[in-house]
């Protein structure tokens, strides 16, 4: 059957796998570090990259690679990397097209992690940061330059929750030969953002690919839909000869293999050299999870809407932030991106602020107080204490943290269940 044509429902089972030499009808885990070579010259074609194949399981493993293969199918990509988190998938997607002295344009609405990585540790490489505010995509052409090698968001940011303009700032991507990088992390089928636009697309898997609370790991899906070649002099790190590789020119290196430049070059020599390399275990944990992505998500949106409805009548609430209660243009973008619901994290302002916060978290019996989202269970955080401590209070405003906000990452639990939990939290604040 053609791939192309089918449903994420099937692909979330069948993607990238048929049967082995075994015939396990569930993908085996290769726990292995190396591979036999058939023989010299098949393991010079390897390393040449005149043919794909396997060599050590810090490049490629078998088990990876059906999961990349299944999640570039769901996302519509032409090819994926398998990492050991999602900030080595936000790392790696920088590091793969700028060095220092460069820059690249970044949301101010993204996860605070993620925020302090563009800010510092990015920073003492060389590389700048340009935060700009998404409510008006022109910001994103304002600041980009010569040196400018991407553009960088999150589609439904952690934790304000306004969904990105996806098309509009792609398109002025594209006019200024700019690539969209898109963290879907909290909407994977929901969103495909490189329908929208985007040329790569980046996932902490650890959250609702995985969806058990088990395992840390990342993605980065190349969508193969970006000219890096017509780019020229914006992109050094694909069209001009690299040492690191026998002087390989990545935009013409690997035509034969189809337009996958951007992601062999993360493959071949991030991730050789620096060893991010996802677990084969973690990735056979992964795939059992997304076995179940587009059920899990469905409900997961259901009961979030429920608890949205549930804390927009509480007097103790001074706003509720949820996709489905935002209005104007933050609702515009909700229609045009999440096209198979609005969500599964919730936030809300405490009306007693920093000491609220507390007292509410605090008070919670069934969801739990963790630094995560996409679990199966109902999970609870305050940010200004937790996930964005680490910003400046200026930098949290930008972000969306307040001192009362509150996220929450609704689970699968019965909805009953989980409004009672809030609700008995509340009463005690």
């Amino acid at each position: 059957m053609d791939q192309s044509k089918m449903h994420p429902e099937t692909l979330a089972l069948h993607a990238g796998y048929r049967k082995d030499d075994t015939n396990a009808v569930a993908v085996p885990i290769h726990m292995t570090t190396s591979y036999q070579f058939d023989s010299t010259e098949h393991a010079e074609n390897l390393f040449a990259l005149k043919e794909l194949g396997n060599i050590y399981s810090r490049i490629m493993n078998p088990t990876c690679d059906v999961m990349e293969q299944r999640v570039a199918a769901l996302e519509g990509g032409v090819a994926a990397l398998a990492l050991a988190s999602g900030q080595a998938a936000s790392t790696f997607a920088i590091l793969n097209l700028c060095k220092a002295g460069d820059n690249f344009v970044c949301s101010t609405d993204i996860y605070g992690g993620t925020w302090n990585l563009f800010q510092n540790t990015l920073k003492d490489l060389g590389i700048e940061c340009r935060f700009v505010d998404p409510a008006d995509p022109e910001n994103f052409r304002k600041a980009t330059d010569d040196k400018t090698r991407c553009y960088y968001a999150e589609t439904l940011p952690n934790p304000k929750l306004h969904v990105f303009p996806i098309k509009e700032v792609a398109d002025i991507g594209r006019a200024e030969g700019v690539p969209l990088i898109m963290d879907n992390t909290a909407a994977p089928v929901l969103c495909k953002p490189l329908e929208h636009g985007a040329a790569v697309v980046i996932y902490s898997a650890t959250k609702y690919m995985g969806g058990h609370g088990t395992s840390i790991g990342g993605m980065l899906i190349d969508g193969g839909n970006f000219d890096w070649e017509a780019g020229g002099d914006r992109f050094p790190t694909l069209n001009q000869p690299d040492p690191s590789y026998h002087g390989a020119v990545w935009t013409e290196a690997v035509k034969p293999l189809g337009p996958i430049a951007f992601i062999i070059r993360a493959r071949v020599i991030l991730l050789r050299d620096m060893g991010s390399a996802m677990s084969p275990f973690n990735a056979f944990q992964f795939i059992q999870g997304i076995e179940t992505l587009p059920l899990r998500m469905a409900r997961h949106c259901e009961n979030a809407v429920k608890v949205a409805e549930f804390l927009k009548g509480h007097d103790k609430i001074e706003n509720v932030i949820h996709p489905s209660q935002q209005s104007g243009e933050p609702a515009k973008r909700r229609d045009a991106y999440l096209k198979g619901g609005h969500g599964a994290l919730c936030g809300f302002e405490l009306k007693g602020g920093a000491d609220a916060g507390r007292k509410f978290i605090d008070s919670l019996e069934l969801l739990y107080h963790v630094a995560n989202i996409g679990d199966a269970r109902s999970l609870a955080i305050h940010p200004a204490t937790t996930t964005h401590s680490q910003l400046s209070v200026e930098d949290q405003a930008k972000a969306g943290v307040t001192p009362g906000y509150v996220r929450l990452s609704i689970g699968l639990e019965h909805i009953d269940d989980i409004i009672a939990d809030l609700s008995q939290a509340l009463d005690k604040v």
